[in-house]
């Protein structure tokens, strides 16, 4: 089968930083599905690991954590799927990625596709969505619904693929104030269609931002990116108690700072469940499931920016490029092969 690969951690630049490949099908175990790849989006993780992780034994690195494709087989404990089921996932990092024809994936951490979308739409959708969900009702632990006080969500990076989606299920699901940041007039206005309710220019200070929209202080921060560069300013905008949560890697983060106000700190990384094999590893084919229910139900719309052409090493090289500029809008989508 045809995949994309490399053997080398490289920068984006070297034509040999992503590689097409022929690979052997892979076959599934009792609990997986054998997905025929249809369309995929191009995340952080991807560039990360392709430069920071270097293969080992000279054997071929497949990324690729977002997939929407056919169930073309099924293992011998399946479930909750049948061949010819519409899927769409984000697969797991201890797994070769999907950046192939076919692929290999744990039933519990896969959703039906949303029945308006097509493939390339639905691509957008499973990594951004698992983590913006588990960031917000499991680690942040916001209620669906109406509140019994009024709160409020900064969400730093809200034009991002992950922001993109969290600001539609803040505004949507809960009764959140939702304040998105954005730096540039097309993400500023990006982030408004969206939902958020305010939108700050988090290239310059957060709390005189903050001011001028006429807010205090906030009870939740979804940081997103660049967490060191804000924390300072993060905890000033935190009501006394409030909850702090982020999903990047800053290199250094002193938590101490947040003792004075008892805040909270989370980080969500939406891994973890299929990297450990909690218990509770379906939940994510039920929030997938779900989220495409509030897709087909036009509550949620999907957070697909550009379409890059077929899944190739030249276009996944340029989706790369774009993604390490800190430019990208919405998801990047490849189709087919």
């Amino acid at each position: 089968m045809k995949a994309i690969a490399y053997y080398h951690a490289l920068p984006i630049t070297d034509e040999q930083a992503l590689q097409d490949i022929d690979l052997p099908e892979p076959a599934a175990g009792p609990r997986d599905l054998l997905v025929e790849v249809k369309a995929i989006s191009v995340n952080p993780v991807d560039t990360k690991v392709r430069q920071n992780v270097q293969p080992e034994g000279g054997e071929a690195k497949v990324l690729g954590w977002d997939v929407a494709g056919v169930v073309k087989a099924v293992g011998s404990e399946v479930t909750l799927f049948q061949p010819g089921d519409k899927v769409f996932y984000a697969g797991s990092l201890t797994r070769p990625g999907a950046n192939s024809e076919l692929h290999v994936v744990d039933e519990r951490i896969v959703g039906h596709m949303p029945k308006t979308l097509s493939f390339a739409h639905a691509a957008a959708l499973p990594l951004t969505a698992i983590t913006a969900w588990e960031l917000l009702f499991e680690r942040l632990q916001v209620a669906e619904g109406e509140s019994a006080s009024p709160q409020s969500l900064l969400i730093v990076g809200a034009a991002g693929g992950v922001g993109s989606i969290l600001t539609q299920l803040a505004r949507q699901l809960t009764s959140l104030k939702v304040i998105g940041t954005a730096s540039r007039a097309e993400t500023t206005a990006w982030v408004r269609e969206l939902g958020a309710h305010e939108v700050l220019d988090h290239s310059k200070p957060l709390s005189e931002e903050l001011k001028r929209a006429g807010l205090e202080s906030v009870t939740h921060v979804a940081s997103l990116t660049q967490t060191d560069q804000h924390l300072d300013q993060l905890v000033e905008a935190l009501q006394p108690q409030g909850k702090l949560g982020l999903i990047d890697d800053p290199k250094s983060l002193d938590v101490s700072k947040l003792k004075r106000k008892s805040l909270s700190l989370h980080w969500e990384f939406m891994y973890t469940r299929s990297m450990f094999g909690t218990p509770d590893m379906i939940e994510q084919h039920k929030l997938l499931n779900r989220v495409a229910q509030l897709i087909d139900a036009g509550t949620l719309k999907t957070t697909f920016g550009e379409h890059f052409g077929t899944i190739n090493a030249s276009n996944l090289r340029r989706a790369h490029e774009l993604l390490e500029s800190g430019k990208a809008k919405g998801k990047i989508v490849l189709e087919g092969f």
